[in-house]
């Protein structure tokens, strides 16, 4: 199993979203990042994501989904009124992939950025590094361990 970490603006879909529909899966669509986009086509059904909230008030890592279903077509790049529609994307050959994400829990609190670039271990963490605006990032085994014991 892997694990990652995905941004999103929580007015968009936070781990809320998520918590309020628990058995539901929400699909992660809208990434036109490639580097971003090849993350998303690595993921596996069972790896775990952390949910990164940014652009808002209250910044930082909120909660645990986990991957139902692998990397798909993103169908937003298909719709010209979607705002992430790609008139170079085609059906037969789609630029841009989903994940479908299901609730795993809510941390007990928000592990803030700054918290985040203090802990041993995380230096090399995308999140922390200066210059990094990736909305999908892979979290290393020791990385989610280090980040996981800031709650328990």
């Amino acid at each position: 199993m892997a694990h990652w970490l995905m941004k999103t603006e929580p007015d968009e879909c936070g781990i809320d979203d998520f918590a309020q529909a628990p058995e539901t899966a929400i699909t992660w669509d809208g990434v036109r990042n490639y580097q971003a986009r090849n993350f998303i086509k690595a993921m596996s059904a069972g790896d775990e994501v952390f949910i990164y909230h940014s652009s808002c008030k209250h910044i930082g890592i909120a909660g645990v989904v986990k991957v139902v279903k692998t990397a798909f077509p993103d169908p937003t790049q298909f719709h010209p009124d979607s705002p992430y529609f790609d008139e170079k994307s085609t059906r037969d050959n789609p630029r841009w992939q989903s994940v479908d994400l299901r609730f795993v829990s809510k941390l007990p609190r928000l592990i803030p950025l700054n918290e985040l670039k203090t802990l041993p271990g995380l230096e090399e963490l995308a999140l922390v590094k200066r210059g990094s605006r990736l909305s999908v990032m892979p979290v290393s085994a020791e990385q989610w361990q280090i980040i996981l014991r800031q709650v328990s």
